[in-house]
């Protein structure tokens, strides 16, 4: 798992109908983008350093590049 500063780590609910948590990365520890990560979590908005799992997966942050910003 590889992830940068920007990005979403989202865990997956634990138990049937559990929500799925979903958190942004401010923090990586290494320079290789591998865990720890820190943390943000949206539904909180407290931070953690987190060493995901098996049942996280990160999805990269999405471009504002060529959408027009600053027309």
């Amino acid at each position: 798992m590889k992830a940068n500063v920007g990005d979403r780590l989202v865990l997956q609910g634990t138990h049937v109908g559990d929500p799925n948590r979903v958190g942004v990365v401010t923090a990586v520890r290494n320079n290789a983008g591998d865990p720890p990560y820190v943390v943000r979590w949206l539904d909180s908005g407290i931070e953690s350093l987190v060493f995901p799992g098996a049942d996280a997966r990160v999805e990269p942050a999405r471009s504002t590049a060529g959408r027009g910003e600053g027309r």
